[in-house]
């Protein structure tokens, strides 16, 4: 259930919730979980409502929290420049786990799932979607 994502860095949003809704209706799960997973350590998954101002807000805060012109350590040790996406990946997390109801997300009214690419370059991004039915206890 993985699918692919090119992607522009430096804090581009992505919403991914219908690919998501997309492999779930797939399956005809009706009650479960959904596991979605980015490969890489400067990327990121997670939840947010899918507006232009707020994505601008979050990644404002993200400069705030981890700059990206700062002279990061691990600039020296690779001689890249993207050492704040590592650390704005390891903040966000690589993995979100949502709850299948009725063969879909348990999602709030505006909660969306968003790839988040924070990396200094374009890239190809995998993501991995692992759905799994809730064991029925009699």
């Amino acid at each position: 259930m993985d699918f692919n994502i090119s992607t522009a860095g430096h804090g581009e949003i992505i919403n991914i919730t219908e690919e998501i809704r997309k492999r779930i209706k797939e399956t005809n799960i009706k009650d479960g979980v959904a596991t979605i997973f980015v490969t890489g350590s400067t990327a990121a998954i997670t939840t947010i409502e899918d507006e232009d101002g707020l994505k601008k807000d979050f990644n404002e805060l993200m400069e705030q929290i981890a700059p990206e012109n700062k002279n990061y350590k691990h600039h020296q040790a690779w001689g890249d420049r993207n050492g704040a996406a590592h650390l704005r990946s390891a903040l966000i997390g690589t993995s979100l786990t949502v709850p299948i109801e009725q063969n879909d997300l348990s999602l709030g009214t505006w909660q969306e799932i968003v790839l988040i690419d924070f990396d200094e370059r374009p890239r190809e991004r995998r993501v991995i979607v692992k759905i799994t039915e809730a064991l029925k206890i009699n």
